[in-house]
C-alpha cells in the first residue's frame, strides 16, 4: 500500500502532498511523471508507477507547484509545466464528457427539452446538464421545474456541440442525469471539475435554481 494511502472506514483516504490534508480520494487528483521528468494529471489514477496527491483545486495545485512538492513526493527532481493547470481541466472535462456517453448506452440519461421537462416533473434527478451556450428561453421552463424541487445540481460548462459528440447528437442542449452508479460516478469528476472552473456562468439566474457542487465533497452551493 502507498505510504499515502490508508483506509477509512469503508472508504479510501490520500494524503494531499500539497496541504498535507488526509481525505477520501474522490476528493483529489493523482500526479505522475514522464520519463521526461514532466508531471501530468492521472484522474483515473492507472497510470504506472509512483504517483502523488494533490486535492482537487486550483489553489492546492499552485500551492504544490510552489513549495516543490511534487518533486519531494515523486522522489526525483520533476517539472510541473506552465500548462499544467490547463491540461487538469481538459482531462477531468474530457471524463465527465465521456461517463455522459456511458450513461446514454445505459439508458440513465435523459436528452431534449421536452422530454427533460417530463422527467422532472416525475422525479428529482442527480444533475441536470444545460449547454453552456443554450438559450436562456430554453432553460427558462426547465428552470421553473428544477426549483419545485428546490433547485438541481447543476453543470452548465459544456458547449452543446461538446454535448452532442459524446451523446451522439449533432447538439445537445438540455440532458439530465438520473440517480444511480453512473451519476455517482460523474458526481466524483465534476466536483473535481469544480475546483477549477466555474460549473455555471457568472450571468445565468441566481434565484436557486442552479446548485453547484462547491468542490470535492462540498455540500454545493445554490446560485441564488
Amino acid at each position: 500500500m502507498d505510504k499515502s494511502e490508508r483506509r477509512e472506514g469503508a472508504g479510501r483516504v490520500r494524503r494531499c502532498v500539497a496541504t498535507g490534508e488526509v481525505q477520501p480520494e474522490a476528493g483529489l487528483i493523482r500526479f505522475v511523471a514522464d520519463p521526461d521528468g514532466w508531471v501530468f494529471p492521472d484522474p483515473a489514477a492507472r497510470a504506472p508507477g509512483r504517483g502523488v496527491w494533490v486535492t482537487s483545486t486550483r489553489d492546492a495545485v499552485n500551492l504544490a507547484i510552489k513549495k516543490g512538492a511534487f518533486s519531494r513526493g515523486l522522489k526525483r527532481e520533476v517539472k510541473p509545466g506552465e500548462d499544467l493547470l490547463a491540461k487538469i481541466v481538459e482531462g477531468l472535462r474530457q471524463r465527465c464528457l465521456n461517463q455522459l456517453s456511458i450513461a446514454r448506452k445505459a439508458g440513465e440519461i435523459v436528452l431534449g427539452n421536452d422530454q427533460v421537462a417530463s422527467a422532472l416533473r416525475t422525479a428529482k434527478p442527480a444533475w441536470r446538464i444545460e449547454a453552456v451556450d443554450g438559450s436562456p428561453d430554453g432553460r427558462g421552463k426547465l428552470d421553473g421545474l428544477s426549483l419545485a424541487w428546490g433547485g438541481v445540481p447543476t453543470a452548465g460548462c459544456f458547449t452543446g456541440v461538446e454535448m452532442g459528440m459524446a451523446l451522439g447528437r449533432d447538439v445537445v442542449i438540455h440532458a439530465i442525469l438520473m440517480p444511480g452508479r453512473l451519476a455517482d460516478s460523474w458526481t466524483t469528476d465534476i466536483r473535481r471539475l469544480a475546483g477549477f472552473i466555474p460549473l455555471v456562468p457568472d450571468d445565468w439566474p441566481r434565484d436557486g435554481t442552479y446548485i453547484e457542487g462547491a468542490g470535492p465533497f462540498g455540500t454545493g452551493r445554490s446560485r441564488s
